[in-house]
């Protein structure tokens, strides 16, 4: 019903904002990447929403870009996940770091973000696995799942930022072995 709302942002209050549309003042829930990135108050912004509508409340929801209310909305399909699920999800890995770790089958990462669960996260790989990755063309790991996800692990477990271990596995070459790919990584790192 509303899809999209341009006005100038009066209050921040995380993770709500308000946002005042020609007089009159939405209530939009965000996550926080798109709080992260919100201009100052008084000033214009733009966002894409989505309204949820419930016995006892109409609750809006609004997003820095079209990719993260796509996303979103793959969230809440899933059986068990509602909007405020959704919203931390979003609010603990930016769409490109979900799709990541759905390609790679990667459950860690969604057992780190606050409220989700081994069975939760797993649930949400098997859910996500042919929706997510086909909407987000910026990841572009090609390897075996398996693999690169224990090489992560891997590193990530040595003292390795998230980034710095998602940066020298998708430097490896397709097909390698974990100890292989576990050692190739290592160098990559040195030499960084």
């Amino acid at each position: 019903m509303i899809g999209r709302l341009s006005g100038k942002l009066v209050e921040k209050n995380p993770p709500q904002i308000l946002l005042d549309v020609q007089g009159v003042a939405y209530e939009v829930d965000v996550p926080m990447s798109t709080f992260y990135n919100l201009p100052n108050l008084g000033e214009a912004i733009t966002l894409f929403t989505h309204l949820v509508v419930r016995e006892d409340a109409h609750l809006l929801f609004g997003f820095g870009s079209e990719t993260e209310r796509r996303a979103f909305r793959q969230l809440i399909k899933i059986s068990g996940i509602g909007a405020r699920t959704a919203l931390s999800v979003l609010s603990g890995l930016s769409v490109a770091e979900l799709a990541q770790a759905v390609t790679m089958q990667d459950a860690g990462r969604l057992t780190k973000i606050p409220g989700i669960g081994k069975k939760t996260a797993e649930r949400l790989l098997l859910e996500l696995k042919d929706k997510l990755g086909a909407d987000v063309a910026t990841v572009g790991v090609h390897r075996p799942a398996a693999a690169t996800a224990d090489v992560l692990h891997a590193l990530i477990a040595l003292g390795y930022s998230d980034k710095e271990a998602l940066h020298a596995v998708k430097q490896l070459p397709d097909g390698v072995a974990v100890a292989d790919g576990i050692k190739q990584a290592l160098k990559l790192l040195a030499k960084a």
